[in-house]
């Protein structure tokens, strides 16, 4: 757990500008300890984030959209899961599970296909396979086979489906490994905080996973 704080107070230093004697307080310890933490860790958020393989088309990789609680309306609108959410667009290589993007938030109601063709994902995935769910139907993503009214699915759709689900749950996997870092659950009160959240949680995340 002091790991994680300190990541976070990291965090919040280099991407809000706040000063080291304003976060002390926020983690409990001195601002020579921020200091040390910041000059240690620093280094590593200078990484660039993960860059498209050369063979990325044979690659494969998985989107979602995650939804993330704010209170601010200019960003947020009510949603299925909380009264007011931004829904996060997430595109994770399914092979090594790291996060090659994070879109621009939208409106929490606004639809998984919507966001997908308005938030700008799309434009890093050029001649890649990408798998969606049932939520990305005509949007030119992998979707799983749909049922329709008299028509059951055929013994091989039915397999490919179970498949799909398999894979799929993987960037369900790393929604959960994200929002286990505090900042992303304490931005909602920032207007702007999810925005800046996202691509600073998922480097860390990136540089967690691979060690």
């Amino acid at each position: 757990m002091g790991g994680v704080l300190r990541a976070e107070a990291l965090w919040v230093e280099t991407f809000t500008g706040l000063r080291m004697r304003q976060l002390a307080p926020l983690f409990g310890c001195s601002p020579a300890t921020v200091c040390r933490v910041i000059h240690r860790l620093r280094p590593l958020l200078a990484i660039e984030p993960t860059a498209r393989p050369a063979d990325a088309v044979e690659r494969l990789w998985i989107v979602d959209g995650t939804l993330i609680p704010v209170r601010d309306r200019k960003v947020g609108a009510s949603s299925r899961n909380y009264r007011f959410s931004a829904n996060v667009q997430v595109i994770i290589d399914a092979d090594t599970k790291l996060v090659i993007a994070a879109a621009r938030p939208v409106p929490g109601n606004t639809a998984d296909a919507k966001a997908w063709r308005d938030s700008g994902p799309a434009d890093v995935c050029q001649d890649v396979t990408v798998l969606g769910d049932g939520a990305y139907i005509n949007t030119g993503l992998v979707t799983p086979h749909r049922k329709r009214p008299g028509r059951p699915l055929l013994p091989g759709e039915e397999s490919d489906n179970a498949e799909h689900r398999r894979v799929r749950a993987r960037v369900e996997h790393a929604f959960a490994r994200m929002k286990t870092w505090k900042i992303l659950r304490d931005c909602r009160h920032i207007g702007a905080g999810v925005r800046h959240a996202m691509p600073g949680i998922a480097r860390l995340h990136n540089l967690a996973l691979a060690g």
